[in-house]
């Protein structure tokens, strides 16, 4: 079978060709030819735009990661089959769980070498810190990475409000309360962490704007690993500016650097420079771990693909 790894993957051709064996031949691409169909069994890539999917002619694309909305599904070809893969939900959940223990223990606060000079006066004032326990902490989104949260959180006994599109209850060993995304203004002024991790679409962009921001306790941490759009960028700028908002942590962006334009910013509005913001470069996920838990996964879908199996974790299939 030919597979062509595209774009930022590129560079994990070795790694998918070790794992499939002979008889299957791994091209890295760094981008698709301009012009022209693209002929090949497998294509993997997360972006992939209107022009590109037209022109492909593949039984299986397969994203690298959960998230598809940089693919140009209506524009592929009939019989042409989208899968996607997780396996990102450990790594994020303990980004997660991170950020809300230092945002209560805020050890930033401390200084840096315990020597003679700084011992006395450090103990003589140390402050008091918050505890996560008992907490209402509100995951948006329970897909995979938000239960993935949940378990860790309930373990610290935090009180875990999981808000999904219908409020189905769900297992109650994952969460205290299940509230559907309607109700989301009434869970928010009792809520100290709040947590993205929903897909983006039309129903979520802008689902965190400056109502919603404004409806959250000044002291509350607000920590986004889902989609930056999910949060309206100005007024998440503004709240944390003016303080009503006392921290974000931002492992996702409103503007991502392209090869070949020139750099840009994380945000229109400089995010980055406030002091309450810590900003990361996308790195929630990014473990060795997770990278071999992707591509077994991938590997796998491909030899069900040649062997005519049901592929696993289809989400959009051509017709």
């Amino acid at each position: 079978m030919h597979i062509q790894i595209v774009g930022l993957h590129a560079p994990n051709a070795p790694r998918l060709r070790e794992l499939l064996g002979p008889g299957h031949e791994v091209e890295a691409l760094q981008a698709f030819p301009e012009a022209g169909l693209i002929h090949s069994d497998v294509v993997i890539g997360n972006s992939i735009g209107e022009s590109e999917a037209a022109r492909l002619r593949c039984r299986l694309v397969h994203v690298p990661g959960a998230g598809s909305e940089q693919i140009a599904c209506g524009s592929l070809p009939s019989g042409t089959t989208v899968c996607n893969v997780h396996g990102h939900e450990v790594p994020i959940a303990e980004f997660t769980l991170h950020a809300i223990l230092e945002h209560g223990l805020q050890l930033w606060q401390y200084p840096a070498r315990l020597d003679a000079d700084a011992w006395a006066k450090a103990y003589a004032s140390r402050p008091q810190h918050e505890e996560a326990h008992g907490k209402t902490l509100a995951i948006v989104g329970f897909g995979h990475i938000g239960q993935e949260i949940a378990r860790r959180a309930r373990a610290l006994g935090m009180h875990v409000v999981a808000v999904t599109r219908s409020g189905k209850p769900g297992p109650a060993e994952l969460a205290d309360e299940f509230v559907a995304v309607s109700a989301l203004d009434d869970v928010l002024p009792r809520t100290r962490f709040l947590v993205i991790c929903c897909p983006l679409d039309d129903s979520t962009r802008g689902l965190i704007g400056a109502r919603q921001l404004a409806l959250l306790p000044a002291q509350a941490l607000l920590v986004n690993v889902a989609r930056a759009e999910v949060v309206d960028e100005q007024a998440l700028y503004e709240a944390l500016r003016d303080q009503r908002l006392a921290r974000a942590v931002l492992d996702v962006w409103y503007q991502y650097p392209k090869k070949g334009q020139p750099p840009v910013a994380p945000s229109r509005w400089p995010l980055h420079e406030l002091p309450n913001v810590r900003a990361t470069p996308h790195i929630s996920a990014m473990t060795p771990e997770l990278l071999d838990r992707r591509y077994r996964f991938m590997a796998d879908n491909i030899l069900r693909l040649q062997q005519g199996q049901p592929l696993r974790n289809v989400i959009y299939q051509a017709t």
